[in-house]
């Protein structure tokens, strides 16, 4: 690919291209129609989203799961990835849906759309091309925006999109069926899910944070807020199947981490039913999870005694037309009490609290938890508030490794310990993604500038260790 192509194809030669050669887990629909039509554009860009939650290496570093063949990227290797993929498919299609006047509703949910993924591209890495990305060969080498600014414009994108939404139509939408209420809740909750992950950096009840959740919070069209609003893809299980249906398809790489079984068990949770599948019987529950981060040999050692292992879900949750959920309302309530906790906003941190674990609870088919679950040291608010609405987030997340690894990152909880097997230098659970060596290639210019950036906090540059701008003190 030219050099001034490599963040946005032209119109003829990239409309429909949504694959990501360069990063793993990316692949969209191969069954959408890859035509110049604004509805199939936005239909790509939406198929998207899916691979961003189910991608396994946020889900490794947050210690949900564990490799059981041949364990590298859970014991820390170099994890060099590139972004480009991204930009010229499903941002460049989305980007063309806003550019084809095809009305209103479209063009702000194609910008939604955007932010989400925009959102997945700077967790991983910190400072990545966005105020200059997807400008075709007008700016063949963007600039690498910083984190903060990269949120701020995020957090402001999503704000004028949930305000412009109106009672046009939407064609394309797989997601809620060419809604627009749907997509107001999900430009606000969004906004809010943003906010609150930059309390490190703006922790106060009148800082920038707190003012942009709780405008989020009282927004009009509301926020996502009962589990039949949650934001959920669908599989049909023929052309286009689940991801995580995809990682057993013949294949037994990951395991359910004992990280989480342990969690669980020690609560007394019944989330650890539908969390584990039994890796010999089909549609029965494992709560025996796989020892985190073993050497190879170690791993398979254990795996050949243990035959009755937890897999990633139970089966008949990680069946070919599963559905994978990308943002819920329990995580959105969490949210809120975390808000509440900080002071920023007037609901009642334990209400809120009990709330959203109940949410999480029914999302799974489970029965709301008895008072007797909430009233445990470890899960009752009063003391620890931080550590106690983490670790309910990190569940409640599950199996969504971006934001289990947002929340670690920024709290330190629940207490992970790295890999026992780790094979970098540093011992250290990865905090980020090292950017990929095509950029000091093709964009020196401007990689350099956010390398350079992440040597300010404790000097350790392009790594893997590095901490990105919200993750720093």
């Amino acid at each position: 690919m030219k050099k001034k192509l490599i963040y946005a194809l032209t119109l003829l030669l990239g409309i429909g291209v949504s694959g990501c050669s360069d990063f793993g887990d990316m692949n969209v629909n191969p069954a959408v129609t890859t035509q110049g039509s604004a509805s199939a554009l936005l239909t790509n860009g939406i198929s998207a989203m899916p691979g961003w939650t189910t991608e396994r290496r946020p889900g490794w570093y947050a210690q949900y799961f564990t490799e059981t063949q041949y364990p590298v990227s859970s014991l820390y290797s170099l994890n060099q990835a590139g972004f480009t993929g991204s930009y010229s498919g499903p941002l460049y299609d989305l980007e063309a849906v806003k550019t084809m006047n095809a009305g209103n509703n479209m063009t702000q949910v194609a910008k939604i759309v955007q932010q989400f993924i925009f959102w997945q591209l700077t967790d991983r890495w910190g400072d990545i091309p966005y105020s200059q990305a997807l400008k075709g060969q007008e700016i063949g080498s963007p600039k690498y925006d910083t984190q903060e600014d990269v949120y701020k414009g995020m957090i402001k994108a999503l704000t004028d999109a949930s305000a412009a939404i109106d009672g046009s139509a939407i064609n394309g939408d797989v997601l809620f069926n060419n809604d627009p209420a749907a997509w107001k809740r999900v430009a606000n909750s969004l906004r809010m899910m943003m906010a609150i992950q930059l309390s490190k950096r703006f922790p106060t009840a009148t800082g920038y944070a707190a003012t942009e959740f709780k405008a989020a919070l009282a927004a009009n069209g509301g926020y996502i807020a009962s589990n039949a609003q949650n934001m959920v893809y669908r599989y049909d299980g023929a052309g286009y199947s689940n991801p995580i249906w995809g990682w057993y398809n013949g294949r037994n790489d990951d395991g359910e981490a004992k990280t989480m079984t342990d969690m669980l068990s020690s609560l007394s949770d019944g989330r650890i039913n539908p969390f584990g599948g039994n890796a010999q019987f089909a549609d029965q529950s494992s709560s025996l999870g796989v020892p985190y981060g073993l050497s190879e040999g170690n791993v398979r050692q254990w795996i050949n005694a243990n035959p009755g292992w937890a897999k990633v879900l139970r089966a008949d949750l990680r069946a070919a037309n599963s559905p994978v959920y990308l943002l819920t309302a329990a995580q959105v309530t969490l949210a809120r009490a975390e808000a509440a906790n900080l002071g920023w906003t007037t609901e009642v941190a334990s209400t809120v609290y009990e709330q959203g674990i109940t949410l999480s609870f029914q999302q799974w088919g489970l029965t709301a938890p008895a008072a007797s679950y909430f009233t445990q040291t470890d899960v009752a608010l009063g003391t620890d508030n931080v550590k106690k609405i983490a670790t309910q987030q990190w569940i409640a997340a599950y199996p969504d490794g971006h934001i289990a690894w947002n929340v670690w990152r920024k709290t330190s909880f629940p207490v992970l310990t790295p890999a026992p097997a780790a094979s970098n230098a540093l011992k250290q659970i990865h905090r980020r993604y090292a950017y990929a060596l095509s950029e000091y290639t093709n964009n020196a210019v401007n990689v350099q500038p956010a390398a350079d950036r992440l040597k300010l906090n404790g000097n350790l540059g392009d790594t893997n260790e590095a901490r990105i701008w919200w993750d720093q003190n």
